[in-house]
């Protein structure tokens, strides 16, 4: 899918479980691995560096877990791939070449805009799914 890892695809599907869940409570890891099938050691890790960034905070204790730390309006796929793909948008192009490095930096700037997508985008496409699975007899 893109060329992105396993990695952004895993933290897309918690950020979608967080949303579902609500701002108002911390989730267990435990829970948001369960509900998005993702394998609980590799998530701790995912949320850890998306805590650090300011995406998420965590609570701890018994009601422990991690919320969102700013409405997903504000969070976008390409702040997603930012912090976990190292070097994924890469500026630097190791060329000597002034023609190659305008190449790169046009395919940069196109695949940063079609990647600038708002994670608020869940709602629409849940909308999407559920007007097509509410049938009536």
């Amino acid at each position: 899918m893109l060329g992105l890892s396993t990695k952004t695809i895993y933290a897309v599907a918690a950020l979608y479980e967080l949303d579902l869940r609500g701002s108002d409570k911390a989730v267990k890891i435990k829970d948001i691995a369960s509900a998005a099938a993702i394998p609980q050691n590799f998530l701790e890790q995912i949320l850890l560096s998306l805590k650090k960034a300011g995406i998420l905070q965590s609570t701890k204790g018994a009601y422990g877990g991690y919320k969102l730390n700013k409405p997903l309006n504000e969070i976008t796929l390409v702040n997603i791939i930012d912090i976990l793909e190292d070097g994924y948008f890469q500026k630097e192009h190791k060329t000597g070449n002034a023609a190659l490095s305008l190449f790169w930096d046009a395919i940069l700037t196109k695949s940063t805009l079609n990647l600038d997508i708002s994670l608020s985008e869940f709602k629409t496409y849940r909308n999407q799914i559920n007007q097509t699975l509410d049938f009536s007899i």
